[in-house]
């Protein structure tokens, strides 16, 4: 009797270790997701939103999957708490700040993830986060990232595309995105660009890599094959897009493509993937994810349960406690500017060939007005005021600049610019293509076109609790035949002068 009652026992023990581990991490899990909860339903809306981030919606379902494929023998462990794990959850914690500071959406969801993950580390310990180890990593998926690859994506499909109608003898001409040839005028935008599919074949052949595979040298060959075979499979759909045009018509052409494109043609990329690497596949059914016994054997010092939970609960608030206390700091801002005089320049009410005006959500203050000289040049200038940036209200972000997403302007190519400016080409129908160059000042900062240094000085300012006030300067032309748009341009900025002094102008700074 009393050897078959201590096996019970020490299950009982096991469950009941498990049960009041589960319930702590539930209590710091809820935190962390009523605490961040405007991130976690941002994080939700893009991917019910954003056709691109579609595939996350499953990305939770799948970790509930890979985490009962593991339970049976996941209960063989003993979870504890341990203090050591708030270390993950506290680098989580500061993430979220740096990418709230910086007003970088995809870090703070990063952030998010990774505090859940300390949660699981703490609250349960390394041995049963080392079974874990992939279901926690897999996680990471649930971050909508990837849109940063548009742009060269968009350009790459188009030079795939030319070359291919080189080879099948269409003639054809290229600017930046857009694609010209005797049939129509073909433009590679964002969901030609095949990034959709990328970003989803990732997330889709990193599980394959974990389910089917053993060796890390078949794991890499299969996913770099499979990403390669995506971007040159996008690059066929649309040389055939435009093959199919150039033979019958365009209307033809473009349902063609939105059959292919939505049914027919990735799924068959998926199959060749798969079944290219089913001979290869090294995991056989029913092998074990992890051996219970080695890791059961590795012993780590329990700390005490409400301890730990409450230390988590702390950490994570001090985060969003900071940033508020340095949001209070902000400077006010002067009263809405006139445009400025400029020598040689007089202002100018001549239409637009196309309207045009950038976006730049939540700013204070937005103040447009078009310019000509004495030799033809007529330039358009915009400035963008806002006192302190916040989540909604950024100088560079999705949708923020000079091509409106909700407008008929679309981004076509790079374009030339001063040193401490962003040059861009946008075109919208006609076609009408207009240069636009962009100077972005945070605070007392040098003005600078780069999206990186713009996050930079404005996660230090907002960390810091210095001067949060943001200008966006931006000047543009037309391009006409006879009048190019960056003399324009270049003609404007040299009788501008210092931007520096313009943007402290506007925002108050002197």
């Amino acid at each position: 009797m009393i050897g078959g009652a201590l096996p019970l026992a020490g299950a009982t023990r096991g469950i009941d270790g498990w049960r009041r581990q589960l319930a702590g991490l539930a209590v710091v899990s809820a935190g962390i997701i009523l605490l961040f909860f405007r991130d976690v339903t941002s994080m939700v809306t893009i991917w019910w939103n954003a056709s691109t981030f579609g595939h996350c919606l499953f990305i939770p379902l799948l970790i509930g999957w890979l985490v009962q494929q593991r339970w049976p023998t996941l209960r063989q462990l003993q979870p504890v708490a341990w203090s050591p794990g708030l270390a993950w959850l506290g680098l989580g914690a500061l993430a979220w700040l740096v990418g709230s500071a910086a007003g970088v959406a995809m870090v703070r969801h990063g952030a998010l993830v990774m505090m859940l993950q300390g949660a699981v580390l703490a609250m349960l310990g390394p041995v049963v986060a080392r079974a874990l180890l992939f279901p926690l990593f897999y996680a990471f998926f649930m971050v909508p990232f990837g849109e940063e690859i548009v742009p060269p994506l968009q350009l790459l499909t188009a030079r795939i595309a030319m070359l291919l109608l080189d080879l099948a003898g269409v003639p054809a001409h290229m600017e930046g995105i857009f694609i010209t040839t005797p049939t129509g005028y073909f433009e590679v935008a964002e969901a030609c660009s095949g990034a959709k599919f990328l970003i989803a074949m990732t997330a889709y052949g990193v599980l394959v890599c974990n389910v089917c595979f053993k060796s890390w040298l078949r794991r890499a060959i299969f996913l770099c094959g499979a990403l390669l075979l995506s971007v040159a499979a996008n690059g066929v759909r649309a040389f055939a897009t435009i093959w199919v045009a150039h033979l019958t018509t365009v209307d033809a052409a473009v349902g063609f493509d939105h059959v292919v494109y939505g049914w027919v043609f990735f799924a068959i990329v998926m199959a060749i993937v798969m079944v290219a690497a089913w001979p290869f596949f090294d995991r056989k059914p029913g092998d074990p994810w992890f051996d219970a016994d080695t890791l059961g054997a590795r012993k780590a010092k329990a700390s005490d349960s409400c301890t730990v939970a409450a230390l988590a609960l702390a950490i994570i608030a001090a985060a969003p406690a900071w940033l508020a206390a340095t949001a209070a700091t902000a400077d006010p801002l002067p009263p809405a500017p006139a445009l400025p005089a400029i020598n040689a320049w007089s202002r100018t009410e001549a239409p637009q060939a196309y309207p045009w005006k950038p976006r730049f959500d939540g700013a204070d203050m937005l103040t447009r007005g078009r310019y000509r000289d004495g030799q033809g040049h007529v330039v358009d200038l915009a400035i963008a005021v806002f006192d302190r940036q916040e989540e909604g209200r950024e100088l560079v972000g999705f949708g923020q600049g000079a091509a409106d997403p909700d407008s008929q302007w679309v981004w076509s190519s790079p374009g030339r610019s001063p040193a401490q400016g962003r040059g861009e080409q946008i075109t919208a129908p006609g076609p009408v293509v207009r240069h636009v160059v962009s100077f972005y000042v945070v605070g007392r900062n040098p003005p600078t076109g780069n999206p990186a240094q713009v996050k930079l000085a404005t996660l230090k300012s907002r960390l810091l609790g210095q001067d949060q006030r943001a200008v966006a300067i931006l000047v543009s032309a037309e391009e006409a035949e006879g009048r190019p748009a960056d003399a324009a341009i270049d003609a404007f900025l040299k009788d501008l002068g210092d931007v520096q002094l313009l943007a402290d102008r506007v925002a108050g700074i002197r």
